[in-house]
């Protein structure tokens, strides 16, 4: 809930829309083309509906969450799948919720409501977010008798409007055509038939339950009112009339309190009735006749990342091994001119990848490059190591390929001839050919590298800046144009810089001020918003570095973002066959003036972290970062994301610190959620972008990270990934 405070605390420089190119290693640049933003959006909707459902989806509740009209039920969706649900009230409630299947039993949902007239005697509507945990304890047996069983936590980190807890069973009876729950209710789903807490024979702190203390209350997880209070019971069931058809009958313990005192709601009876209709494998329409009186729209649909819809991919087929010929031989000599550089870079280019240098020892040659058009590192590197077969003089028997990112070395593969050309059709080829090539880290080895002409990159682009949650207009936006350009004057050193000229927006029209007792790092951002005249976004000197085996450097001077500029130090040790990974990191930081120009406030500050990253399986990772922030805070930030094979991401964080819940203001504590789509995902075309967006429900000056690109940790992960063998089945692709 939003009463007070800036909606600054929604635009946050991590709060939006990007489109990522990984152009020599380019980290995601945040000044998106918002037609293409769009483009991808509705593409992703569509690749949605042909995507074809591996398992069977059960059908989501009017919270979001697997279950019946209201009322949850045990299953759970299947590993991974994504859903988006949305439905209106005729009382005039709206919710929508985005359900991700964490594991095969954890589920986490956010929510975003809207109740009309619901504050302050119904002149003030609520827009309400809030967070879900459930865990399934126990799968259903089809075999026997058992159900699954789960319990769940409702609401339970937002304005507790939703708040409840609850424990249910399911159980799939006449040939699955008939699903029934049981459950028992607390909390809001605890308050209409109820009964003393069957848990208070444990203790008798379970007989009631806290109440909430308003907005001091929002953001923090109570857990003293867990399972506390009056208890009810709820019964649920499904019947799947025919392969499209659901019908829902329910018997709510939900009394509807609040929206009864406050919203004059009509609650005649528990019992809710609904109906599901599928729409193909993925979509799903409902209508329901919630407690006698009021009807509710809903619809849903669900996808799963592991699942693309073009799984294979429609790259061009790849350039089959070569063993040189006599033309290639009496073309490069000793080593290899000008025409002959030329010649194995344009074949290189075509295969989506550049060519950085090339040596020859003997006969040994040593390659280097960079992968400027694969999402699959070994997919560019199996790319390459034909290329370098069919144009390589027939004397050379090893390819050693050095492979870069950013201008920093990072790996080196190596294959023989005789390598190439038995393991080109090999039943198990391309586990084969990562032993074989046995990937090892490149710093300190001898340079190859050409020294490259003065490399000068522009565009000129299109623009989307939106800004989420503001209480009095929840979707803001800007639109105008952008002009970008990146030049690299010596080998390592990159200079860039991005320049907006806002055309139309009314982010800068919101009025709400910071009531923040913090350095306002953050929650006077939409100040900067309100300038239309031409603004710089960045401008930046980046240097990158390989101190030494399994250090990577960077160091950074300028402008980072909107915000903020100074100084950046970066340090990574990341053993390439290790599943971890320790950083540290080191900002001065000065706050610029807000017309977006060279000038600074008074405020600065020495801001910096250790970070630990772990790769823990099945596609998580694990990322701790501990340090200071830029409102002269100390304390940590914890973020998990899983990432499919595919590079789909899906993740969380949450943030720390030394400052009290009270003088961080609403919402306790900076939180968000993590959402990355690669664009070859959708199109099934080899491409290096993609759309990320970070749903941060609100935030404060509390916890607040400098923005800084080309972290190293990112910058590097999908090449030392690769070096570890990730995706070494597309290799020969």
């Amino acid at each position: 809930m939003w009463l007070y405070g800036p909606p600054a605390y929604v635009v946050s420089p991590v709060s939006k829309f990007c489109f990522q190119k990984n152009y020599n290693g380019a980290a995601c640049v945040p000044l998106a083309s918002w037609t293409r933003m769009a483009a991808l959006g509705l593409s992703l909707l569509l690749a949605a509906a042909k995507a074809r459902a591996e398992d069977t989806v059960p059908g989501l509740s009017l919270y979001g969450v697997p279950g019946h009209v209201e009322m949850p039920s045990a299953e759970a969706l299947p590993d991974g799948t994504l859903a988006v649900s949305l439905n209106h009230h005729a009382g005039g409630v709206i919710r929508s919720n985005l359900v991700f299947q964490i594991t095969p039993r954890i589920t986490g949902v956010f929510r975003y409501s809207y109740f009309e007239d619901y504050l302050s005697g119904g002149r003030l509507s609520l827009y309400d977010r809030s967070f879900d945990f459930r865990y399934q304890i126990m799968a259903e047996d089809p075999d026997s008798w058992r159900p699954s069983l789960a319990f769940g936590l409702q609401d339970f980190g937002g304005t507790g409007v939703f708040g409840a807890e609850y424990l249910v069973a399911s159980k799939h009876l006449a040939d699955d055509r008939l699903l029934v729950s049981a459950g028992l209710g607390w909390g809001r789903f605890g308050s209409y038939g109820s009964f003393r807490n069957p848990l208070a024979v444990l203790s008798d702190r379970f007989e009631e339950r806290p109440g909430r203390e308003g907005m001091s209350d929002t953001g923090k997880i109570k857990v003293d009112r867990f399972f506390r209070g009056d208890a009810a019971a709820f019964l649920a069931l499904d019947w799947r009339a025919t392969e499209k058809l659901t019908l829902s009958l329910e018997y709510s313990s939900d009394a509807m309190t609040a929206e009864v005192e406050r919203m004059d709601f009509d609650h005649r009876t528990p019992i809710n009735i609904g109906l599901k209709y599928r729409l193909g494998d993925t979509g799903t329409l409902g209508a329901s006749l919630l407690y006698g009186s009021t009807l509710a729209l809903s619809f849903s649909s669900t996808l799963n990342p592991a699942r693309p819809p073009a799984p294979s991919g429609h790259e061009a087929a790849p350039p089959a091994i070569g063993r040189g010929s006599a033309a290639a031989a009496a073309s490069w000599g000793p080593q290899p001119d000008a025409a002959a550089q030329d010649s194995l870079a344009a074949a290189l280019k075509a295969q989506g990848v550049t060519l950085d240098g090339v040596m020859i020892e003997g006969d040994t040659a040593v390659v280097a490059i960079t992968n400027t058009g694969w999402p699959v590192t070994a997919q560019a590197w199996g790319r390459s190591f034909r290329v370098l077969s069919r144009t390589l003089p027939p004397e050379i028997r090893e390819i050693r390929l050095r492979s870069h990112i950013r201008d920093l070395p990072v790996s080196e593969m190596r294959l023989s001839r005789e390598d190439l050309e038995t393991l080109e059709y090999a039943p198990d080829g391309a586990w084969q050919a990562y032993v074989r090539a046995n990937p090892q880290d490149a710093a300190g080895l001898p340079d190859p590298r050409m020294n490259r002409e003065d490399r000068l990159s522009w565009g000129l682009s299109p623009y989307g800046q939106p800004a989420f949650f503001d209480p009095d207009s929840p979707l803001r936006l800007d639109v105008g144009a952008q002009l970008t350009a990146e030049w690299m004057p010596v080998r390592g050193l990159y200079i860039s810089g991005g320049v907006r000229q806002k055309l139309a927006g009314n982010i800068g029209d919101a009025s709400r001020r910071s009531d923040s007792v913090l350095p306002h790092v953050r929650s006077d951002l939409y100040l900067y918003y309100q300038n239309d005249d031409p603004a710089i976004s960045w401008l930046t000197a980046e240097y990158f570095g390989r101190p030494g085996s399994n250090l990577y450097s960077r160091a950074t001077v300028g402008l980072f973002e909107q915000m903020f500029g100074g100084v950046s130090g970066e340090l990574l040790w990341a053993p390439v066959d290790r599943p971890y990974a320790l950083g540290v990191e080191l900002n001065y930081a000065a706050q610029r003036d807000v017309d977006g120009l060279f000038g600074f406030q008074d405020y600065e500050v020495l801001t910096g972290h250790v970070s630990g990253y772990l790769e823990m399986g099945n596609g998580f990772t694990g990322q701790l970062d501990v340090g200071r922030y830029l409102a002269g805070d100390w304390g940590g930030t914890l973020t998990v994301i899983r990432r499919f094979g595919n590079g789909f991401e899906v993740g969380g964080f949450m943030t720390l610190t030394d400052v009290s819940f009270d003088d961080f203001g609403e919402g306790a504590f900076d939180k968000g959620i993590i959402l990355n789509v690669p664009l070859n995902w959708v199109i099934g075309m080899p491409a290096q972008r993609e759309a990320g967006l970070v749903i941060r429900p609100i935030q404060r000056d509390g916890g607040a990270r400098l923005s800084v690109r080309n972290r190293l940790y990112e910058l590097t992960r999908d090449e030392r990934n690769a070096a570890s063998g990730a995706r070494w089945g597309r290799f020969w692709r």
